[in-house]
């Protein structure tokens, strides 16, 4: 299983990629937060959720999970960065033809399914790392723009930060697992990538619009009170626990498919 993992993140080294990757997730991480802090009125209430954001209050911006707020309202656009390229990367592998060695020197599938994820997940580790450290930056530069004066958020900023990291990073793996899923199955990386945003922004948009008690439990909005340590009506442990569900369907099925698949085809 090591030599698996080993060989999935040389891949996952590429220049490209890792610029890509990490490039949109920072772009996302700064805009967010500078958008939420003007759009957030100091003295009012927040404003109404968009495709994919969720902005909080001002009095949670000004109190002391303020600091890590930009996480949680950017968390599904970081999470469709993250489905994407947990996509690119197991489509590649069809797309290429490179699935027909790496099966040929590793017959068990399931280890192949699993090492890629493990290496992708160490990616997402990085990756949220990364975000965790530019919203500390970045939050309180949005904020003073904004025209808040968090002084809260020095009462405890590394716990603060640390239970956001989590939060995001939990949520992230969940975004991750239905890309490889999707991916694996249509062996497309534009099929899943589209899948998933068109899913995001447009299919659960209606349904929320409709039926909002269902819209509550569908993946969107699961994901985004995961990474916002509970949201709404879901409390932080039903999220998981649903989170949880999802990545376990979504491997599940993966699986499936590529155990029964010819690869020779």
């Amino acid at each position: 299983m090591i030599g698996v993992v080993r060989s999935e993140l040389l891949r996952l080294r590429r220049l490209d990629v890792l610029l890509g990757w990490f490039g949109l997730m920072v772009t996302f991480t700064v805009l967010v937060n500078f958008v939420m802090f003007q759009v957030v009125d100091p003295s009012g209430t927040a404003p109404a959720d968009g495709p994919g954001v969720s902005f909080p209050d001002a009095a949670t911006l000004a109190g002391g999970e303020g600091l890590a707020a930009g996480l949680g309202a950017a968390a599904t656009f970081l999470g469709v960065v993250t489905l994407s390229f947990w996509a690119l990367a197991a489509a590649t592998d069809h797309s290429t033809g490179l699935v027909r060695i790496t099966v040929a020197a590793e017959p068990r599938r399931w280890r192949l399914l699993l090492g890629k994820w493990l290496a992708l997940a160490s990616v997402t580790v990085l990756t949220t790392t990364a975000v965790t450290v530019l919203n500390a930056v970045v939050a309180p530069v949005a904020a003073e723009a904004g025209g808040f004066t968090p002084d809260a958020w020095t009462s405890a900023p590394a716990t603060v930060l640390a239970t956001a990291w989590v939060d995001l990073f939990l949520s992230l793996l969940v975004w991750g697992s239905i890309g490889l899923a999707l991916a694996t199955v249509t062996r497309s990386a534009g099929v899943a990538i589209g899948a998933g945003v068109g899913y995001v922004l447009l299919v659960e948009a209606v349904i929320a619009a409709v039926a909002s008690d269902v819209a509550d439990w569908l993946p969107g909005s699961i994901l985004t009170a995961i990474a916002q340590g509970g949201a709404g009506p879901v409390s932080y442990a039903e999220a998981c626990v649903t989170g949880g569900a999802y990545v376990a369907v979504a491997l599940t099925a993966a699986f499936v498919v590529f155990r029964r698949r010819d690869i020779t085809d």
